[in-house]
């Protein structure tokens, strides 16, 4: 997808091309339609750590705001989407559905009902 970088947009800056484009998100345009909480689940998904700081930076930015001028109660409520992002990205953790299966076919793993 071509277009501005992710960098572009106020508060990220070179390493997050990388870090979004791992997560499918090669554009400032896409992120911007995304939003900031799908873009973040995406994020977790492919693998980076949380970090709240990281994640209100980039609602602040979306908004064209500086990171830092997340304050009070606009921080509490930003922390508690941030911890219900992380619990949906640490409940849809682990290996994908089926991978077990697949595994077993290669006899790389016992399937789960032979392990005792």
């Amino acid at each position: 997808m071509k277009g501005q970088p992710v960098s572009t947009i106020r508060n990220l800056g070179p390493a997050s091309d990388a870090s979004y484009a791992r997560a499918g998100i090669h554009s400032a345009e896409q992120l911007r339609e995304l939003g900031a909480d799908e873009a973040y689940r995406r994020l977790l998904a492919a693998g980076t750590k949380p970090h709240f700081i990281g994640y209100y930076a980039l609602v602040m930015g979306l908004q064209g705001r500086p990171w830092n001028d997340c304050q009070g109660k606009e921080k509490e409520r930003l922390r508690k989407v941030f911890d219900r992002l992380c619990a949906e990205a640490a409940q849809q953790g682990g290996a994908p559905p089926g991978i077990e299966k697949i595994l077993d076919r290669l006899g790389v793993v016992a399937p789960r009902s032979r392990k005792k």
